[in-house]
């Protein structure tokens, strides 16, 4: 069963809007796909250029609603995009949760793996009841807490280094293997 978000591109007030996000069972397990649409700021793109790594992380939560007591959350998982600019051989380089890495020549490329990264197994069958309706929750967004020691002083207060998607959330409902 694959289910969508709903409306389809709901703008984040901090410049990330998403353009899908749907989750799926699959053979190996529940994949999210998600894809965004956003342009780094003026003041990211330039302490990318100085050699600034940036973090991107997205957040996903799959939940059970329950009347009697706090919602019971089935999953929790996190994925890192550490992006960054190499002076020396003046490439772009990505890393996905410091495993994955590639290689780009221009930054267009470099953002385009941000804004439609590849299918994601978050969770196994046996983790999910079948059934069973569950609240998925995902958010994307720029990691400040990543960030060197000084430059999260300044990223603080600087709406420029502000940038997220918030919190988005659809229905989903489990299947039997």
């Amino acid at each position: 069963m694959l289910l969508a978000l709903s409306p389809l591109a709901a703008r984040a007030a901090d410049g990330i809007e998403f353009t899908q996000a749907s989750l799926e069972s699959t053979d190996d397990g529940y994949r999210l796909t998600t894809s965004f649409s956003f342009e780094l700021t003026r003041a990211l793109e330039d302490a990318l250029m100085r050699g600034v790594p940036l973090y991107f992380t997205t957040q996903v939560e799959i939940s059970r609603p329950r009347w009697y007591w706090f919602d019971d959350t089935a999953v929790s998982a996190t994925r890192t995009v550490r992006i960054s600019y190499n002076l020396l051989t003046r490439q772009y380089r990505a890393s996905i949760d410091g495993n994955l890495h590639r290689n780009f020549t221009r930054l267009e490329d470099m953002l385009a793996l941000l804004q439609r990264p590849g299918r994601w197994t978050i969770a196994d069958h046996a983790t999910l009841n079948p059934g069973v309706t569950y609240t998925v929750s995902v958010q994307m967004g720029l990691d400040i807490a990543q960030l060197p020691k000084p430059i999260q002083v300044s990223a603080i207060s600087s709406g420029d280094w502000k940038l997220s998607s918030g919190w988005k959330h659809f229905s989903f409902k489990a299947e039997g293997k």
